[in-house]
């Protein structure tokens, strides 16, 4: 079975207090919907290990956002600092998203990417794909899709043609002037 997320993430309770904002987009740019979480109040930092380098990625103040890109096999999500700042882009490899009683999912296909400010591309969760696919979790042809799918966004990243890390600001002011 694969896991299910959802845009709002209202089943975190690391989060003590939050503000949400989403909204759908049809532009030339980009279609699909865009969410913004807002940690107001958390009850303990969240850190991720990369190599030698440990990241904060929830805290007090930070802000998520995620871009849900229509008809597409991967979701975005650019989480921002206290202050502003981009710390990571992470790239879902999905199966399929939609919009479930308003709030946009996605099916997680268990690869991903994180893509750093300083231009670090790390692959995530190979194992998870691998493991998923040996239990019979996923059909051969999800695990080539997981696979073309990570290889076509790091040609693109490569290239500095993946545009939603080109409009993850954008997005976030769209949205950040909702939240308040």
């Amino acid at each position: 079975m694969l896991k299910r997320k959802s845009g709002d993430r209202s089943g975190w309770k690391r989060i003590l207090k939050r503000k949400y904002a989403q909204t759908h987009l049809d532009s030339a740019e980009f279609s699909g919907y865009i969410t913004l979480l807002q940690t107001v109040k958390v009850t303990v930092p969240l850190t991720v290990p990369y190599g030698n380098d440990t990241l904060c990625i929830v805290d007090d103040g930070y802000m998520w956002l995620q871009q849900f890109p229509k008809d597409k096999h991967h979701v975005v999500t650019t989480v921002f600092d206290a202050q502003g700042q981009v710390v990571q882009w992470y790239i879902d490899i999905t199966l399929r998203s939609g919009v479930e009683s308003g709030i946009p999912w996605m099916d997680d296909l268990f690869l991903d990417l994180v893509l750093l400010p300083s231009g670090e591309l790390i692959v995530l969760d190979e194992n998870e794909l691998e493991e998923a696919l040996l239990e019979g979790t996923i059909a051969q042809s999800h695990y080539d899709l997981a696979w073309d799918e990570a290889e076509r966004i790091k040609e693109l990243i490569s290239r500095g043609s993946f545009d939603l890390i080109k409009l993850s600001r954008d997005h976030k002011e769209l949205l950040k002037g909702i939240l308040e």
